[in-house]
């Protein structure tokens, strides 16, 4: 079983160096406290996301971190020129010693796509030409390619990361048609669905897993991503989830809002009361989140456990809460968890 962290890194409402600084040293915490890896998400032109070049933010994670693995997730790829992002993540893996997790994806929010001078309906063929080249990039000293949107011609490659042929990939799997496509690449997933989907996901991904012959021991992650917040008692911990989930979840939805249009592949409920009732998030005393965490990791199947501790106006302090408990008494209680039910 292993641990890990998604992190929007939304607006706080803290001046924004502040904010950075703070989240460094809880990322601290995240190394110390013995999580895989630091997932980052990318986003523009919204308050939900304040790290929208994450390799910035990352190259200062790398510094300030020993064990603690990071990556983007993900990398929104039809709004990057590939070879530039493949520079990055050479980059990266070197100054970390060969600790990046790299995730990719097309882009969530066709509003953010259409800030960028990109058609949203081109982004899907853009994303999987960029995946294509930066994966070739990544494994070669000069390339070649002819496609739709970039062509390369014997292009010098002069950096590599230190993982080879690259580093781990990921993947936000939303439907099982998504884990068919993974498998067979090995690709590690992350769902932020609630249970009944995500377990059919991995039910499929471990099908064809299994077709293709390959060990149950070799497979890749198959991650549960879920809002958490911890403190003594359950309705200390619900005050506090319902204060800051107030602030994530209008940065969430402010450009749909803005076109007067709903999101179109996730939908979170205006409170975190309601978010609890999906499933999608927990706030509790410690035994209430171990029980919560014990038994949706059982029922998705999943192999690995994440949570997003900071959102909103969480302070550091109550960041810093809610790992060091779920760090004493969730992780012991998943320990043995082998994502069965």
């Amino acid at each position: 079983m292993h641990f890990g962290i998604f992190d929007h890194l939304d607006k706080s409402g803290a001046p924004l160096g502040e904010q950075y600084e703070d989240r460094l040293r809880l990322v601290e915490l995240y190394d110390d406290a013995g999580f895989h890896t630091y997932h980052l998400a990318e986003h523009h032109s919204t308050p939900l996301g304040m790290a929208p070049s994450p390799g910035i933010f990352l190259a200062a994670v790398a510094q300030r971190t020993q064990r603690l693995r990071f990556g983007p997730l993900v990398y929104t790829l039809s709004l990057h020129h590939p070879l530039r992002i493949a520079e990055e993540i050479s980059m990266l893996d070197n100054l970390s010693g060969g600790r990046l997790d790299v995730g990719f994806g097309r882009g969530v929010s066709r509003f953010e796509i259409e800030y960028y001078g990109v058609d949203p309906d081109e982004a899907p063929a853009r994303y999987q030409e960029a995946l294509d080249i930066v994966l070739k990039a990544l494994a070669t000293d000069m390339l070649t390619y002819k496609g739709r949107f970039y062509s390369f011609k014997d292009t010098p490659i002069e950096m590599r990361p230190l993982q080879k042929p690259h580093p781990r990939l990921f993947y936000g799997a939303a439907s099982p048609e998504t884990a068919a496509w993974a498998a067979p690449r090995g690709i590690h997933l992350v769902c932020n669905a609630p249970v009944g989907p995500v377990k059919a996901i991995f039910d499929r991904y471990r099908a064809e897993w299994k077709a293709l012959g390959r060990a149950a021991t070799e497979m890749p992650l198959l991650g549960l991503n879920r809002h958490c917040v911890i403190a003594e008692t359950d309705a200390e911990a619900e005050v506090v989830a319902e204060r800051a989930y107030r602030l994530w979840h209008a940065s969430f939805h402010v450009l749909w809002k803005r076109r007067n249009a709903r999101p179109t592949h996730a939908a979170y409920p205006e409170t975190f009361e309601a978010l609890q009732g999906t499933g999608l998030g927990i706030a509790g005393s410690p035994a209430t989140v171990r029980d919560f965490y014990v038994r949706q990791m059982a029922e998705a199947g999943a192999t690995y456990a994440l949570g997003r501790f900071a959102f909103g106006d969480l302070s550091l302090a109550e960041s810093r809460r809610s790992v060091e408990l779920f760090r004493r008494h969730v992780m012991p209680a998943l320990q043995s968890h082998d994502g069965t039910a």
